[in-house]
């Protein structure tokens, strides 16, 4: 396919007709992390004043909710695993063994090669584009992502904001209800802020009460969620942040108000903006001290070919 090929936005509103190459470039694998630097670790240490950590995140076991088909299990071989070794000593040691989709459960970041389109023969892999249009061809192997890995992403050291929609609609939203921008700017107002505390590379989370159901109704956790819609999508992106993050499954609100329109605030947040996306967050520590400002600190596994990575994001106070 050719290079000059030109997307149909009727098919696609979340891209429109040139979604590429990125502003950093057509070679470009890192995204809006590009915005990061020394000046947003300053701006972000500027929010510091209690000196206290608040995890963003929920614990992992076999018990967390599963997307159909994925799955969490740990083993442990021997007890112990190991030893003893050493006549004196008698040394011994228990190690696990992991199995799971390691960047695409819990709470996790997306890279910028999980989520692209297709636009033509699916049997070609050079018709199904992902961030800064590249195609499937130059990025797929059996082995992980050759490009656009989890191991392009920085270390996210950044101000977050907290934009809190539960406390907005005083109830833990239903799900399938959509976010509008409507809905941010008055979170904002009611918290006080206005659109100028948005700055480049900046971390948006947002809180729908999705989190709430994390552990209590895990087994339809991933049924339906409320989440941002397209138009709540393209808001925040004039905002440059270099990660939108949310308490539900997919920041997206599931199911997609248009059924022909999946995932649009992925295609629009990732693919044609390069901001990475962390969904599963647990967000009601942040909301009950009302702290709308933080630094937002997080560092991917930096797993070569993965297609996101878990971990521990945390609030710096």
């Amino acid at each position: 396919m050719s290079d000059n090929w030109v997307d149909d936005p009727a098919q696609s509103p979340a891209l429109g007709e040139t979604w590429y190459p990125s502003r950093w470039g057509a070679d470009d694998q890192c995204g809006a992390g590009n915005l990061l630097g020394p000046h947003k670790v300053k701006e972000a240490l500027s929010l510091v004043n209690r000196h206290e950590i608040v995890r963003l995140g929920h614990e992992y076991d076999a018990k967390i909710p599963l997307a159909p088909g994925r799955i969490f299990g740990l083993r442990m071989p021997g007890g112990p695993t190991g030893g003893p070794y050493g006549s004196r000593s008698k040394t011994v040691w228990n190690d696990e063994f992991l199995t799971t989709e390691i960047g695409q459960i819990g709470t996790h970041m997306d890279a910028l090669g999980h989520l692209g389109r297709q636009i033509g023969d699916k049997a070609d892999h050079g018709n199904i584009r992902f961030y800064n249009g590249t195609p499937l061809s130059d990025i797929w192997s059996p082995y992980g992502l050759v490009r656009l890995g989890i191991e392009n992403a920085p270390i996210f050291f950044t101000p977050g904001l907290l934009l809190d929609v539960q406390g907005l609609k005083g109830r833990v939203m239903d799900p399938g209800e959509e976010i509008t921008p409507a809905d941010l700017r008055a979170c904002l107002q009611r918290q006080g802020l206005n659109e100028e505390v948005f700055a480049p590379g900046d971390a948006v989370l947002i809180r729908t009460g999705h989190g709430s159901r994390f552990r209590t109704e895990a087994a339809t956790f991933y049924d339906g969620a409320p989440g941002l819609g397209l138009a709540a999508a393209e808001w925040l992106a004039t905002k440059q942040p270099c990660v939108v993050g949310a308490d539900n499954f997919a920041v997206d609100v599931v199911p997609p108000i248009d059924p022909d329109v999946f995932h649009p605030v992925h295609q629009h947040l990732i693919m044609k903006h390069g901001i990475y996306l962390h969904e599963g967050m647990s967000l009601d520590a942040l909301a009950t001290i009302e702290r709308w400002r933080f630094a937002y600190i997080f560092a991917p596994l930096p797993i070569v070919g993965a297609t996101g990575s878990p971990g521990a994001p945390f609030a710096l106070l």
